[in-house]
């Protein structure tokens, strides 16, 4: 299975391009991972709504640019669907059984994703209704992605 993590904006503290790093490393025996990271856009303090879907709208496009074409795509979104991390890794499979060898997620930048990438989704996953900084969500979406596959290969790990 090929898994490819597309981001807006780049990791800045030393501490999550770490915990990046190690689950990476981990997930490699599982799958082949692919992290993109986009540009994001500068968001003045006290943008208007209008300036922040501008904003959404410029990280979306280069989203959709970033795509290949042939992937099963999970947008991270407050609003989606929430699992526990068996009810993930049963997901993961499913794609995978269906003939899809390629999942995209997608985390997008401080403000959220544009509407044009949320239409786009195959799937829309929420891991809570708390909002976590980007660069952390990298982190736990990797850590998740390892445990589905533990869990799914009968391999113990931490519940």
């Amino acid at each position: 299975m090929k898994i490819t993590l597309i981001t807006v904006g780049k990791l800045k503290e030393k501490y999550f391009t770490m915990a990046v790093e190690e689950y990476s490393k981990r997930l490699s025996r599982y799958a082949k991972l692919n992290i993109i990271e986009l540009a994001d856009e500068k968001t003045p303090d006290n943008a208007s709504p209008a300036e922040e879907e501008n904003i959404k709208r410029k990280e979306g496009e280069r989203i959709i640019k970033s795509l290949k074409g042939d992937e099963y795509i999970i947008t991270l979104e407050i609003e989606g669907k929430m699992f526990n991390s068996v009810e993930l890794s049963q997901k993961i499979n499913q794609i995978g059984i269906s003939g899809k060898g390629h999942i995209a997620f997608i985390i997008g930048g401080s403000l959220g994703l544009s509407d044009e990438v949320s239409g786009i989704a195959d799937f829309k996953l929420s891991f809570s209704k708390l909002t976590f900084p980007h660069q952390l969500m990298r982190v736990i979406l990797l850590e998740q992605i390892y445990r589905s596959y533990r869990i799914l290969m009968n391999e113990p790990y931490h519940k």
